[in-house]
């Protein structure tokens, strides 16, 4: 297994560009007259993160497949949230998914490109999601997926490929993600450094390192178009395809050659972070959101709810505390789950506390207690299953509000997820940019609870110590 050490983030300066000839410019030649839907499956909401004016259904039924078909953007998400689920749940419900995506497809007689969008520090249900996927997506179509893009790269969250190894970048400094906490997750932690090590490792052994396609920095900053696209007419069997990356040209560069590879008669798949969604539609870069574009006068208080468990949201959080404006902030005992009803009493108190906060004016930050909370049993899911209970009560504090509050932030993925889905019972959201980079903000739809509100969701591994706090500052 290939080592790696952390590096001086200067070596993202160091790889020169020579290419001829915009790569903006080639992809869009590339894109005339493509026209397959861009389906992206999202394992937790945050996907969105790159992206604006695009629509998000929370369920993945035919009518609302079929509503995404037909919408004249090139792309939607589905939000599967999958990451909170089992192994077992997250198998049933791929299953149900290429059913019906197989459905619409041909009742449109319109083929599309898939996209399991998933954490950019590798956590996840990986490979299940994508093999359930290309299994049932062949049975029910009568074609052959030929290979497996893996690509995590996503500047706005400090992600970078170099030579294969995967960063995550740490002030000045790029930490191989295997050496990160995020490699130790109880649920879905992993020990390679190196991404060609990692398919190796998520497949045990399937598909050895060596085996691997590589599409390496140097090829991409060279444009070597032609290379590229040859390595990729020779994927076959499922083989995994892993690709460097510092900045967007690089993506533009190799889906120019994807795209050439595509009309050649190659079936891929996508695992991918979330700026592979936002390159392949073409969408453009739009200004942060402003105050204006997210807050109407309200009297009312608003509320940020943090879950993420991960260092930087605890410094995130301790940082907020530091706010300009008068905060209040109200301690969820998670731990409460060990006693019987002791979650359904917390939410009830949290919530009760935060609407008399909220009425007056104040905005509040409800907080699940910070140290992790552990369980008797090793089994993964049986962990997950905990977090998800604890998740589902914290969230409900918003769920059995009375108060239209002023703004509603959410911390990590689980979080943010049931608070969208269950909390506000979003059935279809649409994106309407971000507000910091990397962390997104949905409009909600009609049929939520506060239809119209703006929803922030902030992923629980993204941005800097300050940048909650400069949110809420923001907004207030």
């Amino acid at each position: 297994m290939r080592k790696a050490i952390p590096v001086e983030t200067s070596i993202l300066n160091q790889y020169t560009r020579y290419q001829q000839e915009g790569a903006q410019q080639l992809l869009n030649q590339e894109l005339e007259g493509f026209n397959k839907k861009i389906v992206v499956l999202d394992d937790d909401p945050t996907g969105v993160q790159t992206i604006h004016d695009v629509s998000v259904y929370t369920d993945w039924n035919t009518e609302s497949i079929l509503a995404g078909f037909q919408e004249a953007c090139p792309m939607f998400f589905i939000l599967t949230n999958s990451r909170s689920m089992s192994a077992k749940q997250s198998e049933t419900i791929h299953k149900e998914i290429a059913r019906n995506l197989s459905l619409v497809s041909q009742k449109l007689n319109k083929d599309f490109i898939l996209i399991s969008r998933g954490d950019s520090t590798l956590r996840g249900h990986y490979p299940l999601e994508t093999e359930v996927l290309k299994n049932c997506l062949e049975q029910y179509m009568n074609i052959d997926f030929d290979g497996e893009i893996i690509y995590p790269f996503f500047q706005e969250g400090g992600r970078y490929t170099i030579n294969q190894i995967h960063y995550v970048r740490e002030n000045d400094r790029l930490i191989p993600a295997g050496l990160t906490e995020f490699a130790r997750d109880q649920s879905f932690g992993y020990q390679a450094l190196d991404l060609a090590d990692w398919c190796e490792e998520k497949t045990k052994g399937r598909f050895p390192a060596e085996n691997i396609i590589k599409i390496t920095i140097n090829e991409l900053r060279r444009m070597q178009l032609q290379e590229i696209e040859e390595k990729l007419i020779q994927v076959q069997g499922f083989n995994k395809v892993v690709v460097d990356s510092l900045d967007e040209s690089d993506v533009m560069v190799f889906m120019t050659a994807f795209l050439r590879a595509v009309k050649a008669g190659k079936h891929f798949l996508f695992r991918s972070a979330a700026t592979v969604p936002k390159i392949l539609c073409n969408i453009p870069s739009r200004p942060l959101l402003t105050k204006k574009e997210l807050v109407t006068k309200n009297d009312r208080g608003g509320i940020v709810l943090i879950g993420s468990h991960v260092k930087k949201t605890t410094l995130q959080m301790e940082e907020l505390r530091n706010c300009s404006y008068p905060l209040t902030f109200i301690e969820f005992h998670a731990e409460l789950v060990h006693d019987a009803g002791g979650l359904d009493k917390e939410t009830n108190r949290v919530r009760a506390l935060a609407e008399e906060e909220i009425i007056r004016g104040r905005t509040v930050v409800v907080y699940t207690s910070r140290s992790l909370v552990h369980t008797d049993s090793e089994n993964k899911d049986k962990i997950l299953e905990t977090s998800v209970k604890i998740s589902e009560a914290v969230t409900a504090v918003i769920g059995e509000l009375n108060t239209r509050p002023s703004f509603i932030i959410a911390k990590g993925g689980i979080t943010s997820s049931d608070v969208g889905t269950k909390a506000l019972r979003v059935k279809k959201a649409t994106v309407m940019g971000q507000i910091k980079p990397g962390i997104p903000v949905w409009q909600t739809g009609a049929e939520s609870k506060f239809p119209g509100l703006p929803y922030i969701i902030f992923p629980g591994n993204v941005g800097e110590i300050h940048t909650l706090k400069e949110i809420v500052e923001l907004l207030m």
